[in-house]
């Protein structure tokens, strides 16, 4: 049987999954068996829930605007990000996203799942 070629797609902000973690505002852009996409907001001060981290994928989390505080509670590891900076957590791993800027901080995440 012939494969069929992937097909190219546009996702509009306005088509986005939106919920809340905490006082973190998520936009889910795409999630599917190969990859999941999204934006998060933070405003200053405020944080989003602990997320107890992914079985099966590993997660980055790329600041694009602002400063915040990734925490990582197994390991009591803090690590402050800006603009411009990754942080890459491994499946299983909590964590969660602090804004400890003085302006709304926006985050891309994205996953990639493990081959199994």
């Amino acid at each position: 049987m012939m494969e069929l070629e992937p097909t190219i797609k546009v996702i509009r902000k306005t088509e986005t999954k939106n919920f809340m973690e905490g006082d973190e505002y998520c936009k889910l852009y795409i999630e599917n068996e190969n990859i999941v996409f999204g934006l998060s907001i933070i405003h200053p001060g405020q944080r989003g829930d602990v997320d107890p981290g992914h079985e099966d994928a590993y997660e980055a989390f790329y600041v694009i605007e602002g400063r915040i505080l990734c925490f990582i509670p197994s390991d009591k590891l803090y690590e402050e990000l800006e603009e411009g900076d990754l942080i890459l957590i491994p499946p299983k791993k909590p964590h969660q996203l602090i804004n400890v800027g003085e302006k709304i901080a926006k985050v891309i995440w994205a996953q990639s799942k493990l081959k199994k």
